[in-house]
């Protein structure tokens, strides 16, 4: 069987979610220039009300960057396997994780104006486009 573009394109998904674990996990800092804003502070605010903060949060980021390298892991894995393949469910396993992560993530971004959410929104229409394409492969191998 020929690689489905299906398939690539959610490879490429993959990939970026490994690219924004890793930005979690050794390039964010505890607080970008849009998070004092949201919460309409300034930094020396924030860190005079709660010194350790910086300190937590980076923790906390290292943890949640682990989270997502991990889901673009398993993303890249069943591109290439079970998406790939055609396996039963895939496609719905795809499509959830594909609402749960990146999809949600784009969500809450536009929620709290950030200055990242077109850039999000962007890797999760790639999802769909994953999806949508998907269909119309699986369309044409039924004719």
């Amino acid at each position: 069987m020929n690689k489905p573009y299906s398939s690539t394109i959610l490879v490429l998904c993959g990939i970026i979610l490994i690219g924004l674990g890793l930005y979690f996990v050794f390039l964010r800092p505890p607080l970008l220039p849009e998070d004092p804003r949201y919460m309409g502070a300034s930094l020396a605010e924030i860190q005079a009300t709660v010194p350790g903060l910086f300190n937590w949060l980076q923790k906390v980021f290292w943890v949640m960057g682990g989270y997502v390298f991990t889901t673009g892991l398993l993303t890249l894995y069943v591109a290439i396997t079970a998406f790939r393949t055609r396996a039963s469910g895939a496609v719905w396993i795809v499509a959830a994780a594909g609402l749960t992560s990146i999809g949600w993530m784009a969500v809450v971004n536009f929620i709290i104006v950030s200055d990242f959410r077109w850039l999000l929104l962007g890797f999760a229409v790639l999802w769909i486009i994953a999806l949508l394409l998907f269909g119309i492969e699986e369309r044409k191998r039924r004719v």
